[in-house]
């Protein structure tokens, strides 16, 4: 019964996905290297399961039901049911296929990602079991062996809907077996989720200009060394940390200035950077992530060249020329940087909580500190106000105030802009805050319980409530023991030992020529992607034509899907496709407008290609017009 199974299964693999069969076909067994091929067992249900390497893969008992709460956990990380039909699935571990069957029981609109290290596993159960229903499906993609970097591709060919939560199913013992495996690949789909979580709305404002702000500032990213040279400098330390970030309490910090500088690593965002120099504090870092124009502003003609810049590589580029003691990238936000920078110099990631505060308590956390003294991280509008006073925004709400658009007004409307709430504050009363704020707050508080070893201090107690963050006693900030001479000398001796290293001539000679290779490869790509989005636009511009005028033959209909069938294979294969992707616009009113004008399956369908095709070639043609420097 197994060989017939095998043999029936792979008949339906090699018909919906060829690409995988071939790789089954040549894959050898793992279990050779590995101590153990998989051994294929009765549970006491009467089902198949699986035990590799004395270790049982599924339930012992009734494999088919331990799926199902599997899958039921799935439904409870997302929207049940077919709510988002859009948003996939990523099951890790394969095993026998109980938990894709249960999930494309359950969820038969929803893609389906599964990762599985090892090849003679997916034979072993088609050895075992029918999957035929499984490998028939359009929307499943498999990610097979290699270092699990196809997850990122299948995920961006199925991504989530705006909002939707990824669910990821794990088979414990699978993962468990390979765990550095598995943990990589978890780590990649982090990295794609902290992309898909940007809000898209606000890329679709936004995108061009962060696109355009990358390609002038490629060259940093080969220039300026990463936060992963500062990794654990305070681990072996009981240095502190403060945070300034730009709320209104930050105020009440300011008789405290000159002992926190005594005592602490200063850690600033962009926009408190005008209120401790104004007040003749140098931060020891200024952390700046965002890419618009008016964040520039909050560092702009602010002299800091005792204080060292940490920033994204999309930040608009002046900054990075500005003038600071020194700069240091975080890993890229975008899949353009990230590209270059895993050809030349991984940077080191920061959590992307969509706020600079998010970003510059991550920073803190890489340092290795063990406490952070917090001031301004409100998160909501103590006494009604927005932030500290003086801040840039403050200011321009003043300058530009009028008869008819006084201040007052301005502020109202950042009050109101963001569907504003009342929420428990941390001195036990109530404390107005808003949507985004709050979404910042889930950031923080996921982040604490995650890094409980960390210590988070308040010295304020009127912002909003955080579980992780205590409020501070003041007294015990100055009862701290100074350290300035301490923190200045370790400061010095680590920016030393990282310029020796990083601008080292053997150093700068093989990035710039790692540069060279990864700037013609991805200039290489993109024309690749938009060589063939544009050819296949045209081909199904012209088919839907001809469809329309009762002239497409049934040989040209065939030629042109496998036409359109390749040109999809082959983008979707791409390495570039998520970078000219960046720039792709939202398709969900698509095929409602399209069919709203023609009923016809066969011309919707390749006006549909239309659309998808030319969007994407304008997309790689935008990116490779801001290459061409």
């Amino acid at each position: 019964m197994g060989q017939d199974f095998f043999s029936e299964n792979m008949a339906v693999l090699i018909k919906y996905n060829p690409l995988l069969a071939e790789e089954l076909n040549k894959a050898e067994p793992d279990g050779k290297e590995e101590g153990g091929l998989p051994i294929i067992e009765a549970a006491a249900s009467g089902a198949a399961t699986m035990i590799l390497q004395g270790i049982s893969v599924h339930s012992k008992r009734d494999p088919e039901r331990e799926a199902e709460r599997l899958v039921d956990t799935a439904a409870g990380q997302g929207n049940d049911g077919e709510a988002d039909s859009q948003g996939p699935v990523v099951v890790l571990g394969f095993g026998l296929g109980y938990a894709v069957s249960a999930l494309a029981a359950r969820f038969s609109a929803r893609p389906i990602i599964v990762v599985e290290k090892r090849a003679d596993i997916i034979k072993k159960a088609m050895e075992a079991r029918d999957l035929r229903p499984i490998f028939a499906r359009s929307n499943l993609a498999f990610v097979l062996g290699g270092s699990g970097e196809g997850v990122s591709g299948a995920l961006s060919m199925f991504g989530p809907s705006s909002g939707a939560v990824l669910p990821v199913i794990q088979n414990r013992a699978l993962t468990g077996l390979d765990g550095d495996w598995y943990a990589a690949v978890e780590g990649r789909i982090k990295t794609w989720s902290s992309r898909a979580d940007i809000n898209r709305a606000t890329q679709r404002r936004f995108g061009k200009r962060w696109i355009s702000n990358l390609s002038k500032n490629l060259e940093a990213v080969r220039d300026i060394p990463g936060i992963s040279r500062l990794q654990g400098l305070l681990a072996d330390t009981d240095i502190p940390v403060f945070l300034a970030a730009a709320g209104p309490t930050l105020d009440s910090a300011e008789a405290l200035l000159g002992g926190i500088h005594k005592r602490c690593v200063i850690v600033a965002v962009d926009t408190s950077l005008r209120f401790l120099l104004s007040r003749g504090i140098d931060p020891d870092f200024v952390v700046s992530v965002d890419p618009q124009y008016w964040n520039f502003r909050h560092l702009d003609r602010a002299q800091a060249p005792k204080t060292r810049l940490i920033a994204e590589s999309a930040v608009y580029p002046p900054v990075l020329r500005h003038d600071f003691g020194g700069v240091f990238l975080c890993g890229s936000f975008f899949p353009l940087g990230r590209f270059i920078e895993d050809r030349l110099d991984p940077k080191g990631d920061l959590g992307a909580g969509g706020s600079v505060a998010t970003s510059a308590w991550d920073f803190i956390r890489i340092l290795g500190a063990k406490k952070v003294w917090i001031a301004g991280l409100d998160l909501s509008f103590p006494e009604l106000k927005t932030h500290f006073r003086g801040a840039v925004f403050e200011e321009k709400s003043h300058a530009e105030s009028g008869r008819f658009s006084p201040a007052e007004t301005w502020n109202s409307r950042l009050l109101r802009g963001g569907q504003p709430f009342m929420a428990k504050s941390r001195n036990g009363g109530k404390v107005l805050t808003d949507k985004r704020l709050s979404l910042y707050a889930s950031w923080f508080e996921n982040r604490f319980s995650q890094f409980q070893d960390i210590q988070n201090l308040s010295l304020s107690d009127q912002g909003l409530e955080l579980k992780g963050m205590e409020t501070a006693v003041l007294s015990g900030l100055l009862a701290q023991k100074e350290r300035r001479k301490e923190i200045d000398k370790l400061l010095e001796t680590t920016f030393d030992g990282i310029n020796r290293d990083f601008y080292s001539e053997e150093a700068k000679k093989s990035r710039a020529e790692a540069y060279k290779n990864a700037l013609a490869a991805l200039v290489a790509g993109l024309s690749g992607v938009k060589n063939l989005a544009e050819d296949a636009a045209q081909s199904a511009g012209f088919a839907a034509s001809r469809n329309r005028q009762g002239r497409l033959e049934k040989r040209e209909h065939d030629r042109v899907i496998k036409t359109l069938d390749a040109a999809n294979k082959s983008i979707t294969e791409s390495a570039f496709k998520e970078i000219a992707g960046f720039l792709f616009p939202e398709t969900g009113t698509w095929e409602a407008e399209i069919a709203a004008k023609d009923a016809d399956p066969t011309t919707r369908y390749l006006e549909f290609s239309v659309r998808f095709h030319q969007a994407l070639f304008e997309a790689a043609k935008y990116n490779l017009l801001k290459l061409s420097f």
